[in-house]
């Protein structure tokens, strides 16, 4: 591989994919924006707070999020968590997830 400017730019197209994923599967309990930040890098996918903000208004919009303020030992703080909606999504995503990883698991094996 010749560019190294090819190579980011197709693993920020895998990674845009997955973050969708990622963010779902931390928000079974609802979380604040940093607490959720922070949740996805240490699990070992980092995300930026320019991506992740617009990510959440975006799966609120789409009617996936429920979110609400709470005053808890601080500032105010908007809290994000699934709804009905967001669970299923995130049980649709998961099965797809599974099944493209097992395909791509068959493809990368040296024969």
């Amino acid at each position: 591989m010749g560019d190294i400017d090819t190579f980011a730019k197709l693993e920020l197209e895998l990674r845009r994919g997955v973050l969708v994923l990622a963010t779902l599967s931390q928000l079974r309990t609802p979380r604040y924006g940093y607490e959720l930040r922070q949740a996805l890098v240490e699990k070992g996918m980092p995300i930026e707070e320019g991506t992740l903000y617009p990510l959440l208004r975006r799966l609120e919009a789409q009617g996936v999020l429920a979110s609400e303020w709470k005053i808890e030992d601080g500032p105010p703080r908007r809290y994000y968590a699934l709804n009905a909606d967001g669970r299923t999504l995130l049980d649709k995503l998961t099965g797809s997830w599974q099944g493209m990883n097992a395909a791509m698991d068959r493809l990368l094996k040296e024969d």
